[in-house]
């Protein structure tokens, strides 16, 4: 079992390029890592022990009655209240007011359906990527290198960058459109989660914090309605005249004490993740509009020195040229990298005013 959970711990190293924020990184690592870590615990016996165990006749036997019930589910009745020997079980003969529950079954593949959504960005950001700013970095983020092989490198990275301005827009635009693929499936899974939870899930996290401040001779838990300690089963058999025998079973679903606390904190995680990456997404849409913004962030990012050659860099290059070289940023050497914002804006100032002349 912890040999499952260590291996997990390869999803959160960083690796020393970066082409990507911390944000997105939540997304593909901290939340998949969750996912797969609860998939694991619901799936483990020595855990939640068995997933059902019920009461039952002494004319089936219980292995019997446990798969049943565990196939073909167990229902719950609308009676919460004090007068129920359990909440949700009580003798009703009308079918139309059971509410049966299914979820049970396949919390373990959605949880893990839900990781793979959750990489699924990473991935194609990946794949777009191709390594673009391991092989522009030539190993400028180690600082100490001889002053020859430092100036070449910086050549030809300044030349690069000069040469293929305005070519960079796309390598931007998948970029953005991975943080957009990521805020859409975290609100995708939202809405899922409520249609697998039959319109539950969405307002599960208010109705255990109302929960919380009720009074406690009178409150109902949400978390006991959505996810019943004790439900019942209904099997039928035929009897010693060739009649129809219905046995009424009594059913402990412990495999739910865990998916409670489970689903209480993926509510609370997914609407945290939402707020953070709807936020900035609002912030890429601001940076492409306002370019001052741009020489801001460089500014305010990596600490360089001169204003006036970010103002050249953001007002002769497009906004993915800006986001390459922002990137660059995050992964070279600071002295390094100022000398090269003072090469390259001095180099594009001078073929500005060559078209001016």
């Amino acid at each position: 079992m912890f040999d499952i959970f260590r291996s997990l711990k390869t999803l959160l190293k960083t690796s020393r390029i970066r082409i990507d924020n911390t944000i997105f990184q939540l997304h593909y690592s901290i939340t998949v890592i969750i996912l797969l870590s609860f998939c694991i615990i619901i799936s483990t016996k020595q855990y939640v022990g068995d997933p059902i165990d019920c009461v039952r006749s002494d004319s089936v036997s219980q292995s019997v009655i446990n798969t049943y019930c565990w196939i073909h589910t167990t229902y719950t009745l609308p009676k919460i209240g004090i007068e129920v020997p359990y909440p949700g079980v009580d003798w009703e003969s009308n079918q139309n007011e059971f509410r049966y529950h299914r979820y049970y079954q396949w919390v373990g593949f959605v949880l893990f359906f839900q990781s793979t959504l959750f990489y699924i960005p990473r991935w194609l950001w990946k794949m777009w990527e191709g390594g673009k700013i391991q092989a522009l970095m030539m190993d400028l983020d180690v600082g100490v290198c001889s002053d020859h092989e430092k100036k070449q490198k910086k050549k030809l990275l300044v030349d690069y960058l000069y040469n293929s301005r305005g070519h960079h827009n796309w390598y931007a635009g998948r970029y953005f459109f991975c943080e957009l693929l990521a805020l859409a499936n975290v609100i995708f899974q939202i809405y899922a989660l409520d249609k697998f939870f039959d319109g539950e899930f969405l307002t599960y996290g208010t109705e255990v914090i109302q929960f919380s401040q009720m009074d406690q001779e009178e409150r109902i838990d949400p978390m006991i309605r959505i996810f019943p300690r004790v439900t019942k089963c209904r099997f039928y058999k035929y009897g010693p005249s060739a009649n129809i025998e219905t046995i009424d079973a009594l059913c402990l679903l412990p495999l739910n004490i865990v998916n409670e606390k489970i689903y209480i904190f993926i509510w609370f995680w997914f609407l945290i993740l939402t707020a953070m990456t709807a936020a900035l997404i609002l912030y890429r849409m601001i940076i492409i509009a306002c370019p001052p913004v741009r020489v801001y962030l460089l500014s305010l990012r990596f600490k360089l020195g001169s204003l006036d050659h970010l103002h050249t860099i953001v007002r002769r290059m497009s906004v993915g040229d800006w986001f390459l070289v922002y990137m660059l940023g995050q992964n070279i050497d600071s002295v390094i990298y100022q000398e090269l914002i003072q090469e390259l804006a001095t180099k594009t100032d001078n073929d500005g005013k060559k078209d001016i002349i």
